[in-house]
């Protein structure tokens, strides 16, 4: 039967309920739509402060040269095939990075109780971490999730889809101060239901930058143990945070060594700028060795049922990187290198911001570290730079400090002053 002929003797009621009327339309992901309000922006001062990517001082992307040398030999090395990856991931990715979150020699490594799966970025080690959770949690979906107030936008859309139904806030950020909320978190933690599931912020705070001091670190852990919770610890800014990868871990090292059953999520997007490759890693860990050999099943079939495999590419660009002294040293030099820059950018900033005569004290841009800085402008100020200045920027205030630069930073600082005359 020729092709004609088979659709004429089709009898279909087009005109019958379509699956897709009853479809809501969302609306647009806020830091998605704020990037493409920026492209089509013909302002040539505008500014992009929301996305979450580094740039250097000129304003650009910046690809690693580290990545490009990686790269380079694992396109000409004759081994390098596109065969599926095992279900778990790219060994040799799994070793070195289960290391990088934890150190070589830490104590739940050498007793062997820590399972690790490649993940699709950090989002995808958090999803991974909310799939096994709400199957195999003490209280399973009826658990009660804690994320910060504020926390990155995507955590509670997470844990939701996965399955939880009761997500809650522990206080984080206090308006007043421009600082930790450190007194209102410890309660908040206090009063939550026994085995909660914490999501922690392991360095460089999203949105706010603010962190817990070592000591403050150790009471939240307290608290944890009290409250027999299981941690969840973000680690998109191990490394990219201070420039240091071994002092960025320490809160989520120091809860592993004290005992906690909890997991790490790592990223990879920001610390090698390898946002589009979408490499990552989600690590559980056990009281027990003996639990280590279900817990790779159970996560084997659920990375088999969401994604199958994971890419190969970020996994070994990562791997070549860590299994080679030099290309190591040099990525080092480069973490150093992009937390540097964003280290200057907020001394220029508050120098330009106090010039300019903005209200108040800005010391809270110094004190915070890593890429984002919450700036205490409020949402009518935001909106106002948006419109009026085109400085992009989120509602609640944040900002991305690799945005600043020497050349526009004055431009910046001026506009927030004018910014005030709208309140």
């Amino acid at each position: 039967m020729d092709f004609d002929s088979a659709i004429k003797s089709i009898d279909l009621d087009t005109n019958s309920p379509s699956t897709f009327s009853k479809v809501d339309v969302c609306p647009p992901v806020a830091i998605f739509k704020l990037t493409a309000d920026f492209k089509n922006d013909t302002n040539p001062l505008k500014v992009n402060m929301g996305v979450g990517a580094f740039r250097t001082a000129e304003g650009k992307p910046f690809p690693l040269p580290v990545v490009r040398e990686a790269e380079k030999l694992l396109a000409n090395d004759p081994t390098q095939t596109k065969e599926y990856l095992p279900i778990r991931g790219e060994p040799s990715f799994i070793d070195h990075i289960t290391k990088f979150q934890l150190g070589k020699d830490h104590k739940v490594i050498q007793e062997q109780r820590t399972s690790s799966v490649q993940t699709i970025s950090g989002t995808g080690a958090l999803r991974m971490a909310a799939e096994f959770l709400v199957r195999y949690h003490h209280q399973r979906e009826n658990t009660a999730v804690y994320v910060s107030e504020p926390t990155w936008g995507n955590h509670v859309g997470i844990f939701k889809t996965a399955g939880f139904k009761d997500i809650r806030t522990y206080k984080y950020w206090n308006k007043e101060s421009l600082g930790l909320d450190y007194e209102g978190l410890l309660n908040d933690l206090r009063n939550a239901p026994l085995r909660s599931i914490f999501i922690l912020h392991n360095c460089a705070h999203n949105p706010t930058g603010c962190d817990p001091t070592r000591e403050q670190w150790v009471e939240i852990a307290k608290i944890c143990a009290e409250r027999e919770a299981f941690c969840i610890f973000d680690m998109a800014y191990q490394g990219f945070a201070s420039g240091d990868p071994e002092a960025d871990a320490w809160p989520a090292r120091m809860f592993a060594h004290a005992g906690f059953e909890m997991a790490c999520a790592t990223s990879f997007a920001k610390s090698m700028g390898l946002y589009c490759e979408r490499t990552g890693l989600l690590t559980m860990i056990s009281k027990k060795q003996e639990y280590i050999k279900a817990i790779d099943s159970q996560l084997e079939i659920i990375a088999r049922t969401m994604y199958s495999n994971p890419p190969a590419h970020g996994a070994r660009i990562v791997s070549t990187i860590f299994g080679n002294e030099i290309l190591l040293n040099k990525w080092h030099d480069q973490l150093r290198y992009m937390s540097n820059r964003i280290t200057e950018m907020r001394s220029l900033l508050k120098i330009n911001l106090e010039k300019a005569g903005c209200p108040g004290n800005w010391d809270h841009i110094l004190t915070q570290i890593g890429m984002f800085s919450f700036t205490g402008l409020q949402p009518k100020q935001c909106e106002w730079l948006v419109k009026e200045r085109s400085i992009y920027l989120l509602k609640n205030g944040r900002i991305n400090m690799c945005a600043v630069t020497p050349s526009n930073v004055e431009y910046i600082a001026k506009s927030f002053y004018e910014s005030y005359s709208v309140l």
